[in-house]
């Protein structure tokens, strides 16, 4: 979400968000765009500190403590010191589009880190799981960064470590990693949470879900 009424500033924002595939929501009053913050998922907001009530706004994000937001706050000469407190990100006016494309992309880092961290990828895949010394055969359900759904039946147990090996559609190398069994349900459904994968793995994973999840 920009909050602002410069709308030259806001049509560099809108190319540049543009071409990092988040879309843009131009909220004129500060009032009006804490109405909609409250009342609706908004993944970040850009505030023109300008703009008449801008003060007042960026003191109730902060008040509110929205943790789940990336403030992003255009500093202008006139900015007072206290804006920039509330703000993970900044950059000044005019906007120079180097700056603005370097600070919004990582902005948008967290931004998909934040949408993957609860994002599960539905998948039917094999996946091959070693509990102890036996190896057996599973269906893979849905994925995401920190674990996995599997339909197994009979499960072989209802909690404990395993080793997990499967490949990721599209992928060349198959991904192994261990886990835990954190639940399991009479119909052979399991959930089991990742505890160890190496980085190059785990950022393979999470590019893998990112592409898919901006695909769908």
């Amino acid at each position: 979400m920009v909050v602002s009424r410069d709308w030259q500033e806001i049509s560099v924002l809108e190319c540049i968000l543009g071409g990092l595939h988040i879309g843009v929501d131009v909220v004129p009053e500060p009032d009006r765009a804490w109405n909609k913050l409250t009342s609706s998922k908004v993944d970040a907001v850009i505030v023109d500190s300008d703009l008449t009530g801008a003060d007042k706004f960026l003191r109730q994000l902060k008040k509110a403590n929205q943790a789940t937001l990336v403030p992003l706050v255009i500093i202008s000469a006139s900015t007072q010191p206290h804006s920039k407190h509330t703000a993970q990100f900044t950059f000044e006016k005019p906007i120079s589009v180097e700056q603005a494309v370097h600070t919004l992309s990582a902005a948008r880092n967290l931004i998909v880190e934040g949408r993957l961290r609860y994002h599960r990828q539905l998948l039917d895949v094999p996946v091959s799981l070693t509990v102890g010394r036996k190896k057996v055969s599973a269906r893979l359900r849905n994925l995401s960064q920190g674990g996995m759904g599997i339909q197994l039946n009979p499960m072989p147990v209802s909690s404990g470590a395993v080793r997990i090996v499967f490949e990721l559609p599209g992928s060349e190398l198959p991904l192994k990693a261990e886990g835990q069994v954190a639940w399991t349900d009479e119909n052979g459904n399991a959930g089991i949470r990742f505890v160890k994968m190496s980085d190059r793995l785990r950022r393979g994973l999470q590019v893998w879900l990112e592409q898919r999840y901006f695909n769908t």
